[in-house]
């Protein structure tokens, strides 16, 4: 690796920020200079003390108060005990901001693989920039996304969630914002908890840890260590009658049956006799709701003095989680629906059946067989082992003058295996199933096939993340400083290198298997190296109205090895006008580079039947992707259709001969943004324990990543603009001599346009008790209201209204499929002495399909109630119950994408929890 030292920066680049560095490299010199000074005149004396200073998320600088231009929302360690949170999916299902992405019930797809990711504003998981302490958590997907169930939720101490664009300070991704896990990592003595939670027939989650710390090295470090074991039990559809409304069915075990020669067809049913038509069965029970999950984890924090000057930290994290969900292939039962041989001399063929086959003069007859092989449902189990060391040294140089450096290194390995599959082929590459037809009783619904069923191995992957960073900042006190005060900085340099290797299984890359899915080979690569500065400059201070004036700035020049990054920068205004007033505004630029997905991804292809809902081979979560052709379906303008060349209005369509491909591009560009903060805090000394801050945002993003999903394709070719030369329309490729789809392409392109703009409020009241009731009573509310959303697929298209909907056509795979247009979470708690009670109201604020706006889903409300009472100074007892009235999730008329529901709403509805926590006194 090379010296930081001697690292190249583009020269351009690097005279935008030569004032700044010259008068650094000044400061470091007169510091360096005053302090040898100091040391060579009095050796032995004791240097004055430093002030105590803090580092905030969205800023390098350190800084005596918690204060910022961008507007931050804080949830603490109170909060997140009383949620009795076992996974950090528990912490960010509740935030107002937050988006549900890929969650427990797995209806995300991609490659999530019983993932947990925060998606900030609905924007998209691969979006938002999630830290650990401040740095990078190491990812687990080519799309960027951080697993966050390998954070451990009963270590930390508070989350940090930072909307709005933040690349100027933490690099790429951080375009609709960063959530900054904040670790207690200077905690004393030991703490043993144990959680339990529950719901009505399945869906328990246990979690135990242990926590311990304390000085190490003679008093002058401190270690701090985890080690914790949770587990989430499986919720099945059959345990939630709403889950079993409209369920589909399949053909059953006994097989449908039809004579090639004759065309004669019969069935099997569950009892063994034979039937005119086809006899199905009905799985929707057994497919999960919500995923089983367990997760071994454990970890450690440092920091030794080695030296007045010197700090030694790191940290080393590990965690082990195990997901059964339905992965690639979904949950349906494989089926065979072939043609095979039988014999006249079969044993098994009885006088009724041989009434209705041909035999040829061989005594062969060839028969098509549609069967379930009993099986059962499909599942997909990923094992996924996340680490990440980090090593540093930081501490003063000067009393004013602070540096920061280290590296860390992140990998996350990964094997998921595909469960109640098998292998279709043979070693000579011939039908098992046809192998066996007169060896067995095909047309017993008893059957025992289970010799078909073999764990096949999806993929293993493996992706790493390597960062090197330093930083040094300060301020200008000694060299010089301005009337209100001295001039804040921080400077650094930082190496990031992100590499992702993929090998699929052999029946998944040849496409040997039942499961009509593919997985595709991936070796790539790439790395970045960047600059950045930072500055907080006093303009004025204690002056009439100018309680205090800053003005916030940041650059930062990138270079990335696989696209032509984008400089950013950050201008901040902070202004108290006075104690009780502040003002705060930022305008950020940032930039999204294309992850490993985006640029390295090579097409795969999986059958257009997984996203039909009319087959069998539907897949749930795929629901929306494809809605039928609207050409065959007679919705479509009919002179759109012809000049395209489809086929006549109700043609038959087998959905199982096209094709749906999607992949990465080489030829992928970043995306841009910008962001608009402009906020209000109010601390009015008239009302003693209020306060609120008001924040407005504005995001805009172009050049935006995109796929276009086959429906919104159609739909807006055949549909909302039949017009020649319509893009969209080569989105859908048709057979050219039967005018049927053959392919829906949904690669990524640089094609999307998205903007949006809306409110966060905060309000905080504490205020005593009645004195009937005596304590202390404190009122929250944190709510998000979007005041404007849109979406423009490409720029030929008009842009979408996307404010207040739900649905593929505002999404995508990577972006929750809700966009409510507002969201809160208010809590009342009530606090006497030992005890502690809070009463907390969650909303959803009600949506339209973004697909047709004549269906819509109502606002939704959940209450919680939870109590925490310190029984002894040792032992703590929390309890709760959350969707206080077991509040079924809605409904829809259309649109749903997981069961009947759609998937960012909780489906497991009322849930008892209880949890206790023991630190010992020694």
């Amino acid at each position: 690796m090379k010296s930081l030292t001697t690292t190249p920066v583009n020269s351009g680049n690097w005279r935008r920020l030569s004032v700044l560095t010259a008068a650094v490299q000044l400061a470091l010199c007169s510091q360096l200079a005053m302090a040898q000074q100091t040391d060579a005149a009095t050796p032995n004396s004791e240097k004055a003390d430093k002030t105590e200073v803090i580092t905030i998320t969205g800023s390098r600088i350190a800084r005596t108060e918690l204060v910022s231009s961008s507007p931050v929302t804080s949830v603490d360690e109170v909060q997140i005990q009383l949620d009795r949170a076992v996974n950090v999916e528990d912490i960010s299902a509740k935030l107002p901001q937050a988006a549900a992405g890929a969650n427990a019930t797995g209806a995300t797809v991609g490659d999530s693989l019983g993932s947990s990711t925060i998606d900030l504003r609905g924007l998209g998981q691969n979006r938002t920039l999630v830290l650990i302490n401040g740095t990078r958590a190491v990812p687990f997907s080519f799309r960027n996304a951080v697993d966050v169930n390998i954070i451990p939720a009963g270590l930390i101490k508070r989350v940090d969630v930072l909307t709005g664009g933040a690349a100027a300070v933490y690099g790429a991704d951080a375009v609709a914002g960063v959530v900054n896990f904040i670790m207690n990592d200077t905690f004393d003595g030991v703490e043993l908890s144990s959680s339990y939670e529950v719901a009505d027939g399945g869906g328990e989650k246990l979690n135990t840890e242990a926590i311990f710390g304390g000085e190490i090295a003679g008093g002058r470090g401190h270690l701090t260590g985890y080690i914790g074991y949770s587990e989430r039990k499986a919720l099945l559809a059959q345990e939630r009658d709403w889950a079993m409304q409209n369920s589909g069915s399949m053909i059953n075990n006994g097989g449908f049956y039809t004579d090639v020669a004759s065309g004669n067809s019969f069935g099997i049913n569950d009892s063994g006799a034979i039937t005119t038509g086809r006899n199905t069965v009905n799985v929707t029970g057994d497919r999960y709701l919500t995923q089983p999950m367990d997760r071994l984890s454990a970890g450690l924090f440092f920091g030794v003095d080695l030296s007045e000057h010197v700090e030694l930290y790191g940290r080393g994290m590990y965690a082990k989680v195990k997901v059964t969900g339905a992965g690639a292939s979904g949950q349906t039962p494989i089926t065979v629906n072939e043609t095979v041989t039988l014999n006249s001399s079969n044993p098994f063929l009885t006088a009724a059946i041989r009434d209705r086959l041909t035999f040829d003069a061989a005594g062969n007859a060839r028969v098509n067989v549609e069967r379930n092989l009993g099986l059962g449902v499909q599942n997909t189990k990923a094992i996924r082992e996340a680490s990440q060391f980090q090593l540093g040294l930081r501490g003063f140089i000067t009393d004013t003058l602070r540096y920061d450096v280290y590296a860390q290194y992140g990998r996350t390995d990964e094997t998921s295996t595909i469960y109640n599959n098998g292998y279709r082929f043979n070693n000579n590459g011939g039908s098992r199933f046809a192998a066996i037809a007169n060896t067995v009783d095909l047309f017993n619904p008893n059957l025992d096939l289970s010799d078909f069923s073999l764990p096949l191995l999806y993929a293993n992957r493996e992706r790493t993340q390597s960062v090197t960073a330093v930083t040094l900042s300060g301020d200008s006190s000694p060299l010089f400083e301005l009337p209100a005060g001295a001039v804040n900085f921080a400077v650094g340099y930082e190496y990031r290198k992100e590499d992702g290797l993929q090998t699929p299984g052999d029946a998944f890359r040849n496409g040997t298997s039942f499961a009509a899915v593919s997985v595709f080979d991936m070796d790539a690569g790439f790395d970045s190296k960047e600059t950045y500065a930072e500055i907080l400059v006093p303009l004025l201070f204690d002056k009439p109205f100018f309680d205090q004036l800053d003005f916030e700035a940041a650059y930062r020049i990138s270079e990335y090895s696989n696209t032509d990054a984008e400089n950013t920068y950050k201008l901040g205004l902070n202004w108290a006008i006075n104690s009780q007033v502040r003002v705060r505004g930022s305008y950020q630029t940032a930039f999204r580079a294309p992850n490993l997905g985006e640029y390295a991804s090579p097409i795969t292809g999986l059958s257009l039947a997984l996203f039909d809902q009319t087959s069998e081979q539907f897949v749930p979560r795929f629901a929306g992707r494809y809605d039928g052709d609207p050409c065959l379906l007679g919705t479509g303008n009919a002179e759109q259709c012809a000049r395209y060349g489809a086929a006549p209005v109700g043609t038959p369509f087998d959905a199982s001969t096209a094709a749906y491909t999607f992949g990465g591009n080489p030829n992928i560009k970043p995306e841009q943004a910008k962001s608009t903060t402009l906020g209000l805090v109010l601390t009015p000394t008239s009302i003693n324990g209020f306060d609120t801050t008001i924040d407005y945002y504005s995001i805009e993003i172009t050049d935006a990543v995109s796929q276009i999903q086959p429906a919104a394709a159609l739909k807006n070719c055949y549909i909302d603009n039949p017009v020649a030369g319509n893009p969209l329309c080569d989105a859908v490729l048709r057979n050219p001599t039967t005018g049927l789809i053959s392919t829906a392409i949904v690669n990524d392109f640089n094609l999307a346009a998205i903007e949006q703009a809306g409110v966060d409020l905060a309000v905080n009241y504490r205020f005593s008790a009645p004195e009937a009731m005596g304590g202390t009573l404190k009122a929250s509310f944190q709510g998000t209201f979007i005041t404007k959303q849109t979406r423009q697929n490409n720029a030929t298209v008009a842009a979408i209204d996307c404010k207040g909907t739900y649905g593929g056509a505002c999404s995508g795979d990577f972006a929750s499929v809700l966009q409510a247009d507002y969201k809160h979470r208010v809590t009342l708690d009530w606090n006497l002495d030992t005890l502690g009670v809070q009463l907390g109201w969650r909303r959803i604020g009600a949506v339209d399909n973004a697909a047709d706006r004549n269906v819509s889903i109502g606002a939704q409300n959940y209450l919680d109630l939870a109590a925490s009472w310190r029984l002894t100074d040792e032992v703590t007892l929390n309890a709760g119950i959350d969707n206080l009235t077991d509040k079924a999730p809605p409904l829809p008329l259309s649109g749903a994408n997981h069961f009947n529901t759609v998937s960012d709403y909780p489906v497991q509805g009322r849930t008892f929890g209880i949890a206790i926590r023991y630190q010992p006194s020694f």
